[in-house]
């Protein structure tokens, strides 16, 4: 079915059951052996690139820069969340021509692949989720420690190297009938070249330097593109192997809150799985969700409209037992 983007699209029908590889098992408990391997897989990276800050606080490294890495990230990271990902692949709201556009364009500089490619995955990943099927499920290969450390690498990024494409016509014929839609999608090398020549242009003409442009190329698009990207993997592979799970979802997605701020609110994964269209994610009290803020200044602003907040009931009816 064709839909518009920022009009309320209906779920596919769930796959049949020859297509189900394994039953939900939220409720269950993970073993030592499975939490110790999570536990590798998330905070060794993290510790990494935490322990690179005051190593190179002052050789390499200033204010300029991480001001440099701090906004180019939130822009880009806000273009995926609220652009990319609650409007142009669920229709969370709907937006004006200019405010389309610039989403289209904001979150085409995280560099994650071209628009029409990231929604139609994105759409396959909700109708299969946690199933035979889903593009990126961290559950692909079977529950087993080895299964489940191939299941993650393939969750967090081996997926994007796979022969196999989403068929786009079939996921996002909405965005192919938009020719503006179309023009920036075919684009992405364009938005790539200016994520990654921005942070040195503004470094080396505040600097007047080329040791101010290259430290800025390399903290401003180098570290801040790997962090972004990762970070926004982590919501396909951590998101669907730990996290709380407060709402009913027929797949294995979790809140995870240590990656609230980060994610611009899209680590409350369990709640987006059990509301997808909801604009705002991080429903419960103390969930922050910077992309829920935004989409109501959007809509304060007169950019956006028919925004589809959850009220109490929506949400208390998603409330698993």
């Amino acid at each position: 079915m064709t839909v518009q983007a920022g009009q309320e699209r209906t779920s596919p029908p769930d796959p049949s059951p020859q297509q189900l590889v394994s039953a939900t098992r939220g409720g269950e408990k993970q073993g030592a052996a499975e939490r110790v391997t999570l536990a590798l897989f998330i905070g060794v990276p993290f510790l990494a690139l935490l322990a690179a800050v005051p190593v190179a606080w002052g050789w390499g490294l200033g204010w300029l820069d991480l001001t440099i890495a701090t906004v180019m990230y939130f822009v880009a990271c806000h273009g995926i969340t609220i652009g990319f990902h609650r409007y142009f692949t669920h229709g969370a709201f709907k937006a004006n021509r200019a405010l389309r556009l610039t989403l289209a364009v904001a979150g085409s500089l995280a560099i994650e692949g071209p628009l029409v490619r990231w929604v139609a995955d994105h759409r396959k990943h909700h109708r299969f989720s946690d199933k035979e099927g889903d593009p990126h499920s961290p559950w692909r290969y079977g529950e087993s420690v080895p299964a489940l450390l191939k299941g993650l690498w393939w969750a967090h990024m081996g997926w994007l190297f796979d022969e196999e494409q989403t068929p786009q016509q079939k996921y996002a014929p909405d965005l192919i009938a938009d020719p503006a839609i179309r023009a920036i999608s075919r684009l992405f090398w364009l938005w790539t070249l200016i994520s990654m020549m921005v942070p040195p242009l503004v470094g080396g003409l505040v600097t007047m330097s080329w040791q101010g442009a290259l430290t800025a190329f390399f903290w401003g698009s180098l570290v801040r593109v790997a962090l972004l990207h990762h970070v926004t993997w982590s919501i396909n592979s951590i998101c669907h192997a730990i996290g709380e799970r407060p709402f009913k979802s027929r797949d294995r997605s979790g809140n995870v809150w240590w990656l609230a701020v980060l994610s611009c609110g899209e680590s409350w994964h369990n709640l987006h799985h059990a509301d997808p269209t909801s604009a705002r994610h991080g429903v419960l009290r103390g969930q922050i969700d910077s992309s829920a803020r935004l989409i109501r200044w959007f809509e304060k602003a007169g950019w956006a409209r028919d925004v589809r907040w959850p009220d109490a009931e929506r949400i208390a009816a998603r409330r698993a037992a």
